[in-house]
């Protein structure tokens, strides 16, 4: 179960490389979430298409593991770290990253996962998700806007989820925060004058250690195995039936952020392999 689970280590034939003369070495994409899983794949994706990526994480022993896979990988740009947190620290984050370059695109993909039913939910974890993951995002694009409007373009990608879109039970703080970042797309496109877009990216179960974490408390809560959590309550209404690995969503990034989706512009990159679209 362990290797099914295990994403397998990026390569450059994983990225999706895109030609943009946007992607560029003075502009900066900052990534949230960079130390791990989808934000590190987007951050090596990003800076594989040749821009200054920002990599951004309470966590700094896995910001530098994401650094050093940028060095291995020998991608045409570049991954610099800015150690935070986005409880508290997203100005100084912003004033970071800037220091790199002008930043053109913002990449939301920091996450937190807890399980327990409504009337069980501790509500310090229930705010803790929301800050992380709502409200942080709010306030980087606050702080990222004016930049992108004085660049004369820019882009915000949120990594939303199918639980964006429909609920499972038990994760009340989960499903608001995903259906949240929707809505902030929305309303990122709705004031970006066409200058700045915004989109987002839902997807079903990717092999990251937020989702192979949470599969023991799922089992425990169900009462049911670790397998039957994989095969009937992950993937059971998926018709691929196959986890996403974090490069291929953080490709999903890179085509988002690029001139070929100049139209995509609150709009949501749903990759779900049919689990939200499909039933039985």
């Amino acid at each position: 179960m362990t290797d099914e689970l295990s994403a397998p280590e990026l390569s450059m034939d994983d990225a999706l490389v895109v030609e943009d003369d946007r992607f560029a070495p003075e502009n900066v994409c900052l990534v949230t979430g960079a130390a791990s899983g989808i934000g590190r794949a987007t951050a090596l994706v990003m800076a594989a298409n040749g821009l200054t990526v920002v990599g951004t994480d309470v966590d700094d022993d896995g910001l530098d593991a994401t650094a050093e896979k940028a060095d291995d990988l020998g991608v045409e740009g570049r991954v610099e770290t800015v150690a935070g947190d986005l409880r508290e620290d997203v100005p100084e984050i912003v004033d970071s990253a800037a220091e790199y370059g002008d930043i053109a695109f913002l990449a939301n993909v920091a996450g937190m996962q807890h399980i327990d039913p409504i009337e069980e939910f501790p509500m310090d974890a229930y705010d803790a998700m929301q800050d992380v993951m709502v409200r942080a995002p709010v306030e980087l694009t606050k702080h990222c806007l004016p930049r992108m409007r004085e660049n004369g373009f820019g882009c915000v990608g949120n990594m939303a989820s199918v639980h964006g879109h429909y609920t499972t039970a038990d994760k009340v703080a989960y499903n608001v925060a995903k259906f949240g970042l929707r809505g902030l797309t929305q309303s990122i496109a709705a004031e970006g004058e066409g200058d700045v877009r915004a989109f987002s990216v839902s997807t079903g179960y990717v092999k990251t250690p937020l989702v192979t974490d949470q599969i023991p408390d799922t089992a425990e809560q169900r009462g049911i195995s670790v397998r039957e959590v994989v095969e009937d309550v992950m993937l059971g209404q998926s018709r691929t039936k196959e986890m996403m690995t974090p490069a291929e969503v953080g490709n999903l990034f890179a085509f988002g952020f690029s001139k070929h989706a100049s139209h995509l512009n609150g709009g949501d990159l749903r990759f779900d392999g049919g689990m939200t679209l499909t039933y039985e």
